[in-house]
């Protein structure tokens, strides 16, 4: 079995190859997607009645599952962009030149940290309910990036910020 740190490190690396061959813009979106999913998982656990009474205190698989299902869905359309005609007429992102295959390189790391991660940090909150599958990390490396990944840093006042600076990038640089 592998442990989960190195599972994590291979997808980070394996996402930056990938954004490599993808492009800083389109990684880009993918990172806003990551950021709109944490933001749409924190306002429904804290405003939405029927998750916040019962979901989000459950714990455990149930919240696991609804937490990494909506992650999944809006990775999913933000791995799906569009072709724009507009965007692909202009040379504004092409993929040429060696710091734009660095840039997607490095978005992509970054995306597999932001959705690796924080699902892993959401199997650990749920003291990981699938014992025949993943089991609890016993190493110290391990121990200690758990407290780094994504939804530890990224939560409450944190998030709304996040958004808003995705939104206004969106705004500046792709409209």
């Amino acid at each position: 079995m592998v442990s989960l740190n190195i599972l994590f490190w291979m997808l980070v690396v394996l996402f930056g190859l990938i954004g490599s061959m993808r492009g800083w813009a389109k990684e880009m979106l993918v990172t806003f997607g990551v950021i709109l999913s944490a933001f749409v998982i924190t306002i429904l656990e804290r405003w939405v009645p029927f998750i916040n009474k019962t979901i989000a205190f459950e714990g455990g698989a149930t919240q696991f599952w609804m937490r990494t299902i909506i992650l999944i869905a809006v990775i999913f359309f933000a791995y799906q962009t569009p072709n724009l005609a507009k965007l692909a007429g202009s040379n504004r992102f092409a993929r040429e030149r060696l710091q734009d295959t660095l840039l997607g390189l490095f978005l992509g790391a970054v995306n597999g940290y932001l959705i690796f991660g924080s699902i892993w940090y959401w199997l650990d909150v749920a003291v990981y309910p699938f014992p025949n599958i993943v089991s609890k990390p016993t190493s110290e490396a391990a121990l200690a990036l758990i407290n780094l990944l994504p939804p530890h840093w990224l939560g409450t006042p944190v998030i709304y910020f996040a958004v808003a600076i995705a939104f206004a990038f969106v705004l500046v640089v792709f409209i």
